[in-house]
């Protein structure tokens, strides 16, 4: 499956300063390489799922992934990445604007989880978000929304602008080349295309399975291991 969440300081957040322009919410660990979005090399082509979300089956059981939504940011010959929408994280938006030396003007936003992206850089954040003006290190999801890996982003929203709606994760989830083929395969995924990608920002990451499986008129208590494309 795709690679597995590490559980990373339990006690405390920190942030590291080394980087004053990511969005490095923890010390690394060991000698991780930094995660780069902007020319990974993969290559989108006629099959790409890149914009759609992935829909965990009951076969795929695993804690980092099992009855998970993970939103597809990069799909082609070399692989895929995408962010773990469903699973909060016990971190507040507040919380991390304050770890980052940062306000919040939106008090509404305060209380807003952040989410736990996937395995891959847990220590770093990454901002989903309606597509708007580019920001430093950033991926533009054709038809889609955008992820950006930069601290600007956050910092615009500090200063009372920046996009509007837009979701905070730590972490990212990635998958080598033909995996993600493989585990659709498997059943372990169920692939789902976004009439409208905004729609995301409306749901609560606790409800978003349940809500996605009503597009498709799916009953969860019904559900089986045969999965695919919707």
């Amino acid at each position: 499956m795709g690679q597995r969440w590490t559980k990373h300081h339990d006690d405390e957040y920190e942030l590291s300063k080394e980087d004053e322009q990511s969005l490095r919410v923890f010390p690394p660990q060991g000698q991780a390489t930094t995660a780069t979005l902007v020319g990974d090399g993969i290559d989108p082509d006629a099959q790409s799922l890149r914009g759609q979300l992935l829909l965990a089956m009951p076969s795929l059981s695993d804690r980092t992934f099992g009855g998970s939504v993970v939103y597809l940011v990069e799909h082609g010959p070399s692989g895929a990445m995408g962010i773990v929408l469903s699973r909060p994280a016990d971190l507040a938006l507040g919380q991390l604007f304050a770890k980052l030396d940062l306000g919040l003007p939106q008090a509404h936003l305060a209380e807003q989880p952040v989410l736990q992206g996937g395995p891959v850089h847990p220590d770093r954040g990454f901002v989903l978000h309606e597509p708007s003006e580019p920001w430093g290190s950033s991926i533009r999801v054709p038809d889609g929304l955008s992820l950006t890996s930069s601290r600007d982003v956050l910092e615009a929203v500090a200063r009372g602008g920046g996009p509007q709606d837009f979701r905070v994760a730590l972490g990212y989830a990635g998958w080598d080349s033909g995996q993600l083929e493989q585990e659709i395969a498997a059943n372990a995924w169920l692939s789902i295309p976004l009439a409208d990608p905004m729609v995301i920002f409306s749901i609560p990451a606790e409800n978003l399975y349940t809500q996605a499986l009503g597009w498709l008129g799916i009953d969860p208590l019904q559900l089986s291991g045969v999965a695919g494309h919707a």
